[in-house]
């Protein structure tokens, strides 16, 4: 186990560009790697996009929020129905850690560590450019992790969007300027 972990809802800058959130997840980790891995297991908590498992591959990340809860919540105004990303993985060691090139600059990895019948899910976001990025990328990853925990609790997640500004607010003071 890890002793020294405090497990916040929210993530924390680790670093000025960096943002890390945890949470602790049902076990057990094949299940956990395969909500991170399979594309459509992954678009029900975050986004679609088929991988295939090898380092220096790329791939496309789809993001339909609007379709990851029942109502979906009134999208913000600068958001769209449908959003992509090229991405690539860059390391990879089943079922414990992927490493994706995020877009052009950044970098993402997930870690996964069993933790008795759970398993801890470290999110670290490197290269987040500037504040605004940093508050809609913190409160996305939030906002996505709330809906993934909820389903596999057994309960229906709060809607989407209504969540991720509500969120954005919150971090926008949590988080230094």
């Amino acid at each position: 186990m890890t002793d020294g972990v405090t497990l916040d809802a929210y993530g924390s800058l680790t670093q000025p560009t960096t943002l890390t959130i945890q949470r602790l997840l049902p076990g057990p980790i094949e299940r956990v790697w395969a909500y991170l891995t399979e594309s459509e297991l992954r678009r029900k908590w975050l986004a679609s996009g088929e991988m295939e498992m090898k380092a220096g591959t790329p791939f496309a990340f789809v993001w339909r929020n609007d379709e990851l809860t029942n109502p979906p919540g009134e999208r913000p105004a600068d958001a769209s129905a449908e959003h992509s990303l090229d991405c690539g993985i860059t390391a990879i060691d089943p079922p414990r850690l992927l490493e994706i090139r995020w877009g052009a600059k950044a970098e993402v990895s997930f870690a996964l560590d069993p933790q008795g019948d759970k398993v801890l899910l470290t999110i670290v976001h490197k290269r987040l450019p500037y504040r605004e990025m940093l508050l809609k990328v913190s409160a996305g990853w939030h906002a996505h992790l709330d809906s993934r925990t909820a389903r596999l609790g057994g309960s229906e997640p709060a809607p989407f969007w209504d969540s991720w500004c509500r969120l954005r607010a919150e971090y926008e003071s949590r988080l230094p300027a």
